[in-house]
């Protein structure tokens, strides 16, 4: 008997587990969502030697207030290097 009780629970083990799966449809508007959103391209171009002197228009302005900080600090440190030292 216990035999019998085995083999039915085996049986309605297997026979839940496929009850239990679920069949997941996809929707068919994959492509639409996928796609990108229209952006709105401007006419106007721009010239890359008008963005790369720019770029190095600011670029030597932070060269040179990098500069003018590290040559007062040196500066400073000398002045107190001298005072300390009298």
């Amino acid at each position: 008997m216990g035999f019998l009780l085995t083999c039915l629970n085996i049986e309605m083990e297997i026979k839940g587990f496929t009850d239990k799966q679920n069949n997941i449809e996809t929707p068919n508007d994959i492509g639409d969502a996928e796609k990108p959103l229209k952006s709105k391209v401007s006419a106007n171009r721009v010239d890359i030697n008008v963005l790369k002197s720019k770029l190095q228009e600011t670029e030597s302005k932070e060269f040179k207030k990098n500069v003018y900080i590290l040559s007062f600090l040196i500066l400073g440190l000398g002045v107190i290097g001298i005072y300390l030292s009298l």
